[in-house]
């Protein structure tokens, strides 16, 4: 079973990247949070993956961060959620704030997400409410309390670095400061960037 990647970035797509391992190349279907941390192709990315198997076929699954694998991962063992599903719910709300909803059962966030509705929603809160308070306590905080969003393309690269699992208020000061330095720099670069200096911290 393969658990983890690393290669170079051949071709990515809105929800899938295909990595060149040893010229083998993998594709691997992501989530948007995944998205803005993948390079440009001929860079290198590293992902943790899970391999789906089935009778009739086998399908890979690539996360950016321990976390969103694992709730990845507890999706899927709820009935009536599969893997593009389960994905879907993870482009759809950061990896916090999805945890913050199922955890104080607001069945009107998730409702938010395609392809959920409030049986489906109702069914993710009852099935996983305690196991995602096992998986971070943060989870009990209600959602929607965060600092206002800032706009355009700094805002899309403070929101991949949120679904990522860092606080906003950090992810804001990281690519403040990034951009202050590097006003240049395009959306991918940005977070590359922004992801270093807080891994250093």
């Amino acid at each position: 079973m393969i658990a983890w990647l690393r290669g170079a970035v051949l071709r990515k797509t809105a929800d899938s990247v295909v990595i060149d391992v040893s010229g083998v190349g993998y594709l691997v279907s992501i989530p948007v949070s995944t998205l803005g941390v993948v390079p440009d192709p001929g860079e290198e990315v590293g992902l943790h993956i899970h391999t789906h198997l089935r009778e009739d076929s086998l399908s890979l699954f690539g996360f950016a961060m321990e976390l969103e694998k694992e709730l990845f991962l507890l999706l899927l063992s709820v009935s009536g959620i599969g893997p593009k599903l389960a994905l879907s719910v993870l482009s759809g709300l950061s990896a916090q704030d999805l945890l913050s909803a199922i955890g104080s059962s607001d069945d009107a966030k998730l409702c938010t997400i395609p392809g959920i509705g409030k049986k489906t929603a109702a069914r993710l809160c009852l099935e996983l409410k305690d196991k995602v308070r096992q998986l971070a306590p943060a989870a009990q905080i209600p959602a929607g309390t965060g600092a206002p969003v800032l706009s355009g393309r700094l805002d899309d690269a403070v929101s991949a670095l949120v679904n990522l699992g860092y606080k906003r208020p950090v992810a804001e000061d990281a690519v403040k400061r990034i951009d202050q330095g590097r006003p240049d720099l395009r959306i991918e670069g940005l977070i590359r960037e922004a992801l270093s200096m807080l891994m250093k911290r």
